[in-house]
């Protein structure tokens, strides 16, 4: 759904000056949804809800849910009154090269509609959390979907009115936050006999713990966050559509990311901090090993394919049949998204890693590192815009996030080592080593993408054509060709998940 969503946005909006400014808006409400830490609220609190329900206690449950909603609900309302009031000179520093009063009042306007959504999502974040702590994820689930499906109709309203621009689509996210992340949760909430009070204490102790917990990724400007506002800041430079080839390839980038990443990280983590609280160190981090290894075969696959068919994804999803995203477009999105993907492993990696420090309770080191790192590269985004262009800035994001998960990596393992000594055990090699499987898939997706580029360049010749089926039957042999040769090459460097995932899917597919 939020990749329909992207598409909707790029056929109506296309790789324009507008398009531009109604992503660069979402810079300040991004950021105060950052400092509210709403993409930590199911990691921080549901533990804390959680287990004051298996003792049985929902009503201390209850309360400790409305003293920190209560403290959210106050800090959030501040952080938009003083946003809205200071929106017109924070526009001009997190987007300096739109410089205009035409684009600079655009921008504004659009943040100060799309802004109090963060109040929904936020609380709404925190009710999906109260339901997934008692098992009940139908409608978190759907939360995203009316979410995409309100910008969808704002959008597509809007258009009917070519004098609002983008506005139709901020306010489609207002909407959307309202119906999705907001009203269904508390529907759900309301449904579970929810106790939401008007109790609030700093006294409390669940609140000292979540505040803890979640002040390294309040305060913290980790470079998985903060890359993307240094994208926006330094692509406001360049010229009209720049920001939107980052955007849209991007968002391509996500997919598999969210696909492979995201659903390795979410399976994993509840079963990592089992085996943690277990004190089973050695299990755990064999079982994160696994997950990070496994998903980084698949999203090599991915990469492979986005690098070698990536102009004919982007002409399907936002070129074909529509006129604001010409074939120019497409190309430019395609040569971006291409240098994008050289971090979406690690940009995959991160989303379990770190879940591996969030199941030793340690969301400082994570956060510090992240930092660290934002601040050290930000002179390399500068230097490779006024170099390189869009092209330069997506490959700033990669070496930053490259970097990000080095580090965290190797300091993993090396608190996992700790934690396994301080309890007369060791981290064995084999099953728990990320190391030199990892460098081989690399070098296999590195391999494979040279020969598809190649293979490209004669199919080309063969298949010139830019119409539905055409594209379609490039896209389909290349992919054929860039993962077949991936995993040739893979199998050929002792990396076992390779024959491991080859028996496990052949038994799925014969028992189907």
């Amino acid at each position: 759904m939020g990749l329909v969503r992207e598409q909707i946005i790029g056929r109506t909006l296309g790789a324009s000056r507008v398009a531009d400014l109604y992503f660069a808006s979402f810079t300040l409400p991004d950021f105060l949804n950052y400092l509210l830490a709403a993409g930590a609220l199911s990691i921080v609190f549901i533990p804390i809800f959680l287990a004051h329900l298996e003792r049985g206690d929902h009503e201390r449950g209850w309360e400790s849910f409305s003293v920190i909603a209560n403290f959210i609900v106050v800090v959030g309302t501040i952080g938009i009154g003083l946003l809205m009031i200071f929106a017109r000179p924070l526009a001009t520093l997190v987007a300096p090269g739109f410089s205009s009063d035409g684009d600079v009042e655009t921008l504004v306007r659009l943040t100060r509609i799309i802004l109090p959504a963060q109040f929904f999502h936020v609380i709404g974040g925190l009710l999906s959390a109260a339901l997934q702590a008692q098992n009940l994820h139908a409608l978190p689930a759907m939360a995203p979907l009316v979410y995409s499906a309100g910008i969808i109709i704002g959008g597509l309203i809007g258009a009917h009115y070519p004098q609002l621009g983008a506005e139709g689509f901020a306010w489609g996210v207002l909407a959307g936050s309202i119906a999705g992340p907001f009203a269904l949760p508390l529907y759900g909430c309301m449904k579970t006999r929810m106790r939401w009070t008007a109790l609030f204490t700093f006294r409390n102790p669940d609140l000292r713990r979540y505040l803890w917990l979640s002040v390294p990724i309040m305060i913290g400007f980790s470079i998985v966050v903060v890359d993307e506002w240094i994208v926006k800041n330094q692509a406001s430079y360049l010229g009209a559509g720049s920001l939107s080839y980052l955007q849209y390839g991007r968002t391509l980038m996500k997919v598999p990311m969210g696909m492979f990443g995201m659903a390795a990280g979410v399976a994993a983590y509840p079963t990592i901090s089992g085996l943690v609280a277990a004190g089973r160190i050695v299990e755990a981090y064999g079982l994160l090993c696994r997950a990070v290894r496994l998903m980084l075969l698949l999203t090599f696959a991915a990469q492979v394919c986005l690098t070698i068919a990536g102009f004919e994804a982007v002409y399907l999803i936002w070129g074909l049949f529509a006129d604001r995203f010409t074939v120019a477009d497409a190309q430019q999105t395609a040569t971006v998204l291409a240098y994008l993907c050289l971090g979406l492993s690690a940009w995959a990696a991160q989303t379990v890693i770190s879940r591996g420090f969030y199941a030793l309770e340690s969301t400082w080191l994570p956060t510090i590192i992240g930092t660290a790192v934002a601040i050290v590269m930000v002179p390399l985004y500068v230097v490779l815009r006024q170099q390189y262009g869009t092209i330069g800035l997506a490959i700033a994001s990669s070496t930053s996030i490259m970097v990000y998960v080095i580090l965290l990596g190797w300091l993993q393992r090396r608190r996992f080592e700790k934690e396994a000594a301080a309890r007369g055990t060791r981290l064995l090699r084999g099953s728990q080593e990320m190391l030199g499987p990892v460098l081989r898939l690399a070098a296999a997706a590195a391999i494979a993408t040279g020969l598809g580029l190649i293979a490209r360049t004669q199919l080309l010749s063969w298949l010139p054509d830019m119409d539905l089926a055409t594209i379609l039957l490039r896209a389909t042999l290349l992919c054929m060709f860039g993962i077949g040769a991936y995993l040739g090459l893979a199998r050929s460097f002792l990396v076992t998940d390779v024959i491991e995932f080859e028996v496990k899917l052949f038994r799925k597919l014969r028992l189907g």
